[in-house]
């Protein structure tokens, strides 16, 4: 991945800065100026976080998510986001970028990082996104990288220290610890009303469900671990530290300055200014400190965490040496512990594993279980014992693990019962067997435990956000016990419109035969949906489990279409924010289709030649459809490469139209009615798309063009059928095939007559006796020569 298929190297930059510079961002948009590209970032939150913004832009359709415990893989994905150790090294895109490069230094997780910044890159650009202290390392192991400073958009000024009665609204007091965050959080209820939580240890969706009911306005107060510091866009006024001090997995020690800042940095998003400080239980930042946050100017780093990649797998020993080896270059430090070295080393000393390590893949096999991760935290010789037993089922019978071991393990887990400490080790537990469920060849069916440990863990994070309110939000306790019940078992509502009220408060229960779920049950459940799981009507009106959602509504034109959700005071706040960012998605999607999955977002960036950006963005206004006289100069203005590209993405030069192939398909055409109708506000004339042929006269005055047809004397034919009868018309022996096709269209002589003169075909000798017929009759009496004195 370190060079382009055509040999010149891979463009590498470096954004390093401060938070709040819009670097995230700005790659996101220069990723999409890409036929294809990656990013690898630093938490399954943010990643999810980054997922959901690139779907809103280009559909579900081209987006992958990958991470160790969440897969979403759509057919042919342009894009992949990943966590960094998700990252598939294997697959070559146009475009990669890694986020937070600066946890290179981390401890435990720093090796990962240094490996992308060695290896992963693009086969035309590579970014690097982090902050200023690894430039000079940086600069160092990519001599050729192109490195910017990225600039704080908003200023960040210390306020000095405040009681928790005195905080402003929009405010975080930060700890680190559960205990401590509790504490605090009980101060602030009682003080506020309201607060949300996030910990490290939270689910991705409980942090999400917590993050959206802050973000929302719901509570304007939050209570956080140094987990808001890494990728959380939050709208923070102000920073408060409540300790200055965490343990770090090895000791307890005061925070670096820039781990300050990092936090810290959180408050002021965009434009908009923000204050750090402590509370008033802590003495005041030195001045030194203080400085070095506000202006971010903070010791480079100086050394990164290293650990070989090339590994001997010919025997444990073998392996460990190959993980223990120690670096060749000055500014690399070998990783001191990692739980995986460690695992490995115990479990190598065991007589039962030993007896089945003989070859290599058995080592490699038992590397791969000792990978999997320890979200619980706790005894390692419990964790150690797990990884045990899996390893020895894997190594006997048919190579999968036994379902009903599996079964044992992830029944109690099942279990939504018990305070926030209990759910909270019931989360971390299932997280261990949704990662394992995600290696599906250790497993007889992967795609059920997929399923059952992603039910469980929703269902937990769910309990988990309901605790967490009931505790924390008196308020919006009453708010969350309201009940979502299945659409199967609800009353037809009484209004024949689809948008009437939805009838879905139903208080805390449901009828015998429904399925009752929260808010945050129903909005996941929609959040979580494929793309098949949604009904679109050909007006725009979008159902989920029989149950009116939403409708899409006039855009900009025809390809931006907006959405509507179906009575949006149903809605909390968060909840109500995260279905339209779903059903935008969906909308994507939906023009996608129509252009027949044309990537026109990716061609018609910078860095597109003219001739590229003006083809595509012909073809995107025509929705995958454009004449060729229109076009015709850009297509020749092509080099043979790119005009490969757009073939191999279905762009083709047809007889009259350059067309994407799908787009003339008839599910494509099927969307374009509907965006037509949309932007138009006027209904669709019958027949379209779906009859081949229509009476211009019944298009009552729509450019037939519009729908995918084309005037041909007093018919319009489906595009897809002029191009069938030009090709035809152009072959030597497809004289045939013109007439089965006229004989389809059931097209008397006087029409196909005319349809052949505008394609520009041959005539019949009959058609060429009936013309010489008609013009004789039709023409002046010619005088006889007796006549000629007259």
């Amino acid at each position: 991945m370190n060079s382009s298929p055509s040999g010149r190297a891979s463009v590498v930059v470096a954004e390093l800065g401060p938070t709040n510079t819009g670097k995230t961002h700005r790659a996101i948009e220069r990723m999409l100026e890409h036929d294809s590209g990656m990013m690898g970032l630093p938490l399954r939150l943010l990643a999810r976080e980054v997922y959901d913004r690139v779907s809103a832009r280009v559909g579900e359709g081209r987006v992958a998510l990958m991470t160790g415990e969440e897969k979403r893989l759509p057919p042919r994905p342009d894009y992949w986001i990943c966590t960094v150790e998700a990252m598939p090294m294997d697959r070559p895109v146009d475009f990669l970028a890694v986020d937070e490069i600066q946890l290179a230094a981390h401890r435990e997780r720093g090796h990962v990082f240094t490996d992308r910044l060695l290896h992963a890159r693009g086969r035309k650009e590579t970014w690097f996104l982090g902050a200023e202290t690894l430039r000079p390392m940086v600069q160092s192991l990519i001599p050729h990288v192109s490195v910017k400073r990225a600039t704080r958009l908003s200023q960040l000024r210390y306020s000095g220290r405040r009681s928790l009665k005195s905080l402003p609204p929009r405010s975080a007091v930060v700890a680190f610890s559960a205990d401590r965050v509790y504490e605090l959080a009980e101060s602030l209820r009682r003080l506020r009303g309201g607060v949300a939580v996030v910990l490290g240890a939270l689910s991705p969706r409980t942090r999400n469900a917590q993050v959206a009911m802050y973000q929302s306005g719901e509570v304007q107060y939050l209570v956080a671990t140094d987990a808001i510091g890494m990728g959380l866009n939050l709208d923070l006024h102000h920073v408060a530290f409540a300790s200055l001090s965490k343990y770090d997995g090895a000791e307890q020690r005061d925070l670096f300055p820039d781990e300050l800042a990092q936090i810290a940095g959180r408050a002021g998003r965009h434009l908009n200014d923000g204050t750090f400080g402590t509370l008033n239980t802590l003495p005041e930042l030195s001045p030194r400190i203080v400085s070095a946050v506000e202006t971010h100017q903070f010791p480079a780093v100086r050394s990164l965490i290293w650990r070989n990649a090339q590994l001997d797998f010919s025997t444990p020993e073998a392996l460990l040496d190959s993980l223990s080896r120690a670096p060749q270059h000055s500014a690399f430090v070998r990783v001191e512990r990692a739980d995986d070295f460690d695992a490995l080393r115990d479990l190598s000393q065991v007589p039962a594993i030993r007896d089945l390590i003989t070859e290599s893949a058995s080592v490699e096999l038992l590397w791969q279980v000792c990978q999997i991760p320890d979200f619980r935290k706790g005894l390692f010789g419990q964790h150690v014992a797990l990884l045990r037993e899996t390893f020895l089922q894997l190594s006997e019978g048919d190579g999968t693990l036994e379902t009903s071991w599996l079964a044992k393990q992830v029944a109690p887990l099942d279990d939504v019962s018990g305070d926030l400490h209990t759910l909270m080790d019931r989360l971390a537990a299932i997280r261990i067997w949704t990662y394992i469920s995600h290696r599906s060849s250790w497993l007889h069916d992967a795609e059920h435990w997929q399923e059952r440990t992603r039910h469980i863990e929703d269902a937990l994070g769910d309990a988990l956000h309901e605790r967490l309110v009931e505790r924390f939000v008196q308020r919006a306790a009453r708010r969350s016990a309201r009940r979502f019940v299945r659409a199967a078992s609800r009353p037809a509502p009484a209004s024949d419109s689809p948008f009437a009220k939805l009838g879905l408060l139903l208080g805390d229960t449901a009828g015998a035969d429904g399925t009752t779920l929260t808010e945050e049950q129903f909005v996941q459940r929609v959040v979580d949906a494929t793309h098949e799981s949604f009904q679109v009507d050909v007006v725009g009106n979008i159902s989920f489990e029989e149950l009116p959602l939403a409708r899409l509504v006039r855009g900009a034109d025809r390809r931006s279409p907006q959405l509507a959700l179906a009575e949006p005071e149903v809605w909390t706040g968060g909840a109500r924010q995260r279905l339209e960012r779903r059903m935008l998605a969906l909308a994507r999607d939906l023009v996608s289709e129509a252009m027949g999955g044309f990537p026109a977002e990716s061609l018609t960036g910078a860095g597109r030649s003219p001739a590229t950006r003006g083809l595509a963005y012909r073809l995107a206004a025509g929705l995958g459809v454009v004449s060729l006289h229109e076009a015709r100069e850009q297509w020749e203005q092509l080099d043979t490469e790119s005009r490969e590209r757009l073939r191999a993405l279905g762009v083709r030069e047809g007889q009259r139209f350059f067309y994407v192939s799908e787009a003339l398909a008839p599910p494509a055409l099927e969307r374009r009615s509907m965006l037509m109708a949309l932007f138009h506000q006027r209904a669709v004339p019958p027949g379209i798309p779906r009859e081949p042929l229509l009476e211009v006269a019944t298009l009552g005055g729509w450019d037939a063009r519009a729908f995918g047809y084309e005037v041909l004397g007093a018919v319009a034919l489906r595009i897809d059928i002029v191009e069938r009868l030009t090709e035809a018309l152009r072959h030597p022996h497809g004289g045939a095939q013109v007439q089965r096709l006229f004989q389809e269209l059931r097209l008397d002589g006087a029409a196909r007559a005319r349809v052949l003169r505008e394609l520009g075909g041959p005539v019949s000798a009959a058609q060429k006796k009936r013309r010489r017929r008609r013009r004789s009759k039709s023409a002046p009496p010619v005088p006889n020569k007796g006549d000629a004195h007259v």
